[in-house]
């Protein structure tokens, strides 16, 4: 089958990016299943639920999860129902809200998504997590009675060593390993030996010019004035998009190919 993975969708700016771009790759590509970060969706700050619904439409079947994925609460009701096609990061303590994965179902059959977090990921860096490793040991226990047509794994972190780590940790036990969290696309997209796609970063979806989305001059204020102002989006300019298309074998579930999909244009 084939899988698109989109990277992180940064606030409105980044559902125009998709709401121009998906509609003539699913044409294009002849994709089975779109699934796309959504952790910074709504201003930036996790999804709530008009957007949810606004992507579903352009074409996204799945939504991964990251730092920010609890934030809106009116969305924590779809992160519990294993109906809804949302997941938040599976290593969070127990007790949070949440399943911990989501399956998917497709024409040809199901998938396993799951979302996990880097045990340091920026200001959360000192929020207690389970061990993403021991927690996808546990995860792939659990269901390795069930037959998926892929298993897609996202890992939202800060450290480029542990997105390695984790990547070929899970070689041949998952299709894809996808790394996201930094907004920039990493040029390390390849099929392990095992067959697990995997990628440092897959990159964000949202203004080019700008500072991961975030307009330069607050940013740059920050850092040369030690500023301690608010993130202002970028909604303006030259625009970018970042995904990968991965090819699986659906009778092993591994991974044939993956390619970085990568485009810009103004508006």
């Amino acid at each position: 089958m084939n899988i698109l993975y989109i990277g992180d969708i940064m606030g409105e700016a980044g559902v125009r990016v998709v709401a121009k771009v998906l509609p003539k790759l699913l044409g294009e590509k002849q994709i089975d299943l779109v699934i796309a970060q959504a952790e910074n969706v709504t201003g930036g700050k996790g999804i709530n639920k008009k957007d949810y619904k606004l992507l579903q439409g352009l074409g996204v079947d799945a939504f991964t999860g990251g730092n920010w994925t609890l934030y809106s609460k009116e969305i924590h009701d779809y992160l519990n129902d294993p109906r809804e096609p949302i997941t938040r990061p599976a290593n969070y303590p127990d007790g949070t809200v949440g399943k911990q994965y989501k399956v998917i179902q497709t024409a040809g059959g199901a998938v396993l998504v799951v979302s996990l977090l880097g045990q340091v990921v920026g200001r959360d860096a000192d929020v207690a997590m389970d061990n993403p490793l021991q927690i996808m040991d546990e995860i792939l226990e659990n269901t390795k009675h069930v037959k998926y047509l892929a298993r897609i794994v996202n890992f939202h972190g800060d450290y480029s060593s542990e997105k390695r780590v984790i990547g070929y940790y899970l070689d041949g036990k998952v299709t894809a390993v996808i790394g996201d969290h930094w907004h920039v696309p990493t040029a390390d997209a390849l099929v392990l030996p095992g067959g697990t796609a995997h990628i440092t970063d897959v990159g964000m979806c949202g203004s080019l010019h700008s500072s991961l989305g975030v307009k330069l001059e607050s940013i740059i204020a920050r850092w040369h004035d030690d500023k301690r102002n608010h993130n202002e989006l970028e909604t303006e300019g030259t625009m970018q998009f970042n995904a990968v298309l991965i090819e699986s074998d659906n009778s092993t579930g591994l991974a044939c190919t993956i390619t970085p999909i990568q485009k810009t244009f103004t508006t």
